[in-house]
């Protein structure tokens, strides 16, 4: 390397060559981050969509209620407490990551209640910005056609399914909790 190479890559100092210039980092182009419940779908939905997007696994459910207690406020209307799940405080982790540097958000789990009700819990964790595009990706097979037409044509999500999910998961806990004691004693 010549002096002029040197002090053009090193920066020039009062003192001789100083300290070599650091260049910042440049900041990952924003691209759409892809949500679904297996590690198997987020890899192949990955290699169709390629390097424009981000696919990544929720591995199933983020939240439910806690192991311990009741968790279901009966006296306000049956309101579940949900927690995040202690096994997926990685995965949430690394999905908020995910989405600081991501310019949209598709919630692409199953179309059945429980894969609607782990989108809006995804929602609830992850907590877009107001104003943040999220849109719901919904398909039935999981070949490159069925990937694009589901991205092309996203819905919202379906709150009818979120609460069915809800009020069969606030019967199992109630029925489960109050039963099982008595169901101990007697068998």
């Amino acid at each position: 390397m010549t002096p002029v190479e040197a002090a053009c890559h090193y920066g020039n100092t009062s003192r001789g060559y100083g300290r070599p210039v650091v260049e910042p980092k440049p900041s990952p182009v924003p691209k759409p981050l892809v949500i679904v419940e297996s590690k198997t779908k987020a890899d192949t939905i990955g290699r169709f969509l390629g390097r424009d997007y981000t696919v990544m696994a929720s591995v199933g459910h983020v939240r439910d209620l806690p192991r311990k207690g009741l968790a279901i406020d009966v006296q306000n209307h049956f309101q579940p407490e949900y927690v995040i799940s202690p096994e997926k405080t990685k995965v949430v982790g690394n999905l908020r990551r995910a989405l600081k540097d991501a310019d949209e958000l598709y919630l692409a789990t199953d179309e059945d209640r429980e894969g609607e009700a782990i989108a809006w819990h995804l929602l609830e964790v992850l907590k877009p910005k107001t104003g943040f595009p999220v849109k719901r990706m919904v398909f039935h097979e999981i070949t490159a056609e069925a990937i694009e037409e589901a991205i092309a044509h996203p819905r919202e999500l379906d709150m009818k399914l979120v609460e069915a999910q809800e009020g069969r998961r606030v019967l199992d806990r109630l029925v489960g909790y109050e039963v099982s004691p008595v169901l101990w004693r007697r068998v």
